[in-house]
C-alpha cells in the first residue's frame, strides 16, 4: 500500500551529475574532449593472480594486456604514448569472488540518513570481520520494501588483500579510482553515480578545472534558460513603451489638428451665414433698376425704404390701383399692397399712393 507519509527524498548531487551529462551530449565531441578529465576507463581484473587491462569506451572494450602480479618491472607508460586516450581514462579495479563477498540485509528505515555508520558499528553481527580488518562499501537497493525498512547491500574486501592489489597497480604507473566487484559491477559510464571499496586516502585526487568548467556551463545554460523567457518581454515591453510614446505624440498632433478642423468649421459656419445673409435678398441697386423699369414715366417716386426684406414706395402715379399688377410682374417682387389708402392730390390731379412689397431672394432674381 502507498504510504503517503514518508519522506521524499530528492538526491541534488545526483540530479546535477545528470544534468551535467545532458550538458555534456550537447557538446561536439572535440570540445567534450578538451573539457572532459576522463576519456573512458582502464579496467583491471583481478583473476588467478593476474591483471587483466582492458580499455572500455561506451559499448567498446579493447583488451590491453595481460599481467602476473608478480611482474614488477612493467609499466603503461609504453601505452601511453601510443594512445593519449589513456592519460585521461579513469582506473577501475574489479575484484572476483576470490577477492570481496557481497551480502544484502534489511534495515529501520531510520538508519538511511547514517547508513555506513550504522553498518560499520555492526559489521562484526553481519560479517566474521572487524571495521579495522576490511574496505566495504554500502549502497540501498531499488525495489519495494517492508513498511519502515530499507533493503541494503554491503560488498566488503580485506584491507590487506586490496592494498597490494593497489600497489601491485600502482607500479604499473596508473592509480586506481574506484574498486568495484563483479558480482555487483558498477556502471563504467556512469562510475561517479556508482560506489567504490577503494577508501577516499587512496583515491586519485581530480583537478576542479572540470568541475569548474561543469558549473559555468550550468550557470550559462542557466542565465540563458531565464533570459529565454526574459528577453521576449523585455522587448514587449520596449516595443509597448515605444507605442505609447507614438501614441502620445499622435495624440497631440489629433488634438491640434482637431482644433484646426473646429477653427476651420467656425470659420465655413461664419463664411455660411454671411453668405446666407447676402443672398437673403437682392442688391438695393438692382431693386432700384427693376423698379425704374416697371414703373412708367408719369410714375414718380418720393420715397423708398428696404428693411428686412420689404420694400415701402411713396410716390404720385396717375393710376396708382394698377401699380400693384405691374410691381407682382417681376420675380422680384411678391405680395404687393397699399400700406395706406390711396389720395387724390387735387394741384396735380395725380393719386399719392404708399405701396408695401416683399422682395424675393436672390435666388429668384439670378434664375431670372
Amino acid at each position: 500500500m502507498l504510504n503517503l507519509n514518508s519522506a521524499i527524498d530528492i538526491n541534488f548531487k545526483q540530479f546535477f551529475r545528470w544534468w551535467r551529462r545532458e550538458l555534456e551530449f550537447l557538446l561536439p565531441e572535440k570540445i567534450k574532449q578538451i573539457i572532459n578529465d576522463s576519456q573512458g576507463v582502464i579496467l583491471v581484473v583481478h583473476k588467478n593472480n593476474q591483471l587483466v587491462l582492458s580499455y572500455c569506451l561506451g559499448d567498446v572494450v579493447e583488451h590491453l594486456i595481460t599481467l602476473d602480479r608478480a611482474d614488477k618491472t612493467f609499466n603503461l607508460q609504453s601505452f601511453y604514448e601510443k594512445d593519449i586516450r589513456l592519460e585521461k581514462a579513469q582506473v577501475l579495479i574489479r575484484l572476483s569472488g576470490l577477492d570481496a563477498i557481497q551480502k544484502e540485509f534489511s534495515l529501520p528505515e531510520v538508519a538511511k540518513e547514517n547508513l555506513r555508520q550504522v553498518i560499520t558499528y555492526e559489521l562484526d553481527r553481519y560479517t566474521p570481520f572487524k571495521p579495522e580488518q576490511v574496505y566495504f562499501a554500502v549502497k540501498l537497493m531499488d525495489g519495494r520494501n517492508e513498511l519502515g525498512q530499507i533493503r541494503a547491500m554491503m560488498i566488503l574486501t580485506p584491507r590487506e588483500h586490496l592494498d597490494s592489489l593497489y600497489d601491485d597497480v600502482k607500479t604499473l604507473g596508473i592509480i586506481p579510482s574506484y574498486v568495484d566487484y563483479e558480482g555487483s559491477p558498477n556502471n563504467l559510464d556512469y562510475l561517479e553515480d556508482g560506489y567504490t571499496l577503494l577508501p577516499e586516502v587512496l583515491q586519485q585526487k581530480k583537478t576542479n578545472l572540470p568541475y569548474l568548467i561543469h558549473g559555468s556551463l550550468i550557470t550559462l545554460t542557466v542565465i540563458l534558460f531565464l533570459l529565454m523567457f526574459a528577453m521576449p518581454v523585455f522587448y514587449e515591453y520596449q516595443s509597448v513603451n515605444e507605442l505609447n510614446i507614438k501614441a502620445m505624440a499622435l495624440e497631440k498632433d489629433a488634438k491640434k489638428v482637431k482644433a484646426m478642423q473646429s477653427s476651420i468649421d467656425a470659420v465655413i459656419d461664419e463664411t455660411s451665414r454671411l453668405i446666407k445673409e447676402k443672398t437673403a435678398a437682392p442688391d438695393l441697386v438692382d431693386m432700384l433698376n427693376t423698379l425704374s423699369i416697371l414703373l412708367k414715366d408719369d410714375t414718380t417716386l418720393s420715397y423708398v425704404q428696404y428693411s428686412e426684406g420689404h420694400l415701402q414706395i411713396q410716390g404720385d402715379s396717375p393710376a396708382a390701383s394698377g401699380l400693384l399688377a405691374v410691381l407682382e410682374t417681376s420675380d422680384m417682387f411678391v405680395n404687393a399692397r397699399f400700406a395706406s389708402p390711396v389720395t387724390q392730390d387735387k394741384v396735380t390731379n395725380l393719386e399719392r399712393f404708399q405701396i408695401t412689397v416683399d422682395v424675393a431672394k436672390a435666388e429668384g432674381v439670378e434664375n431670372e
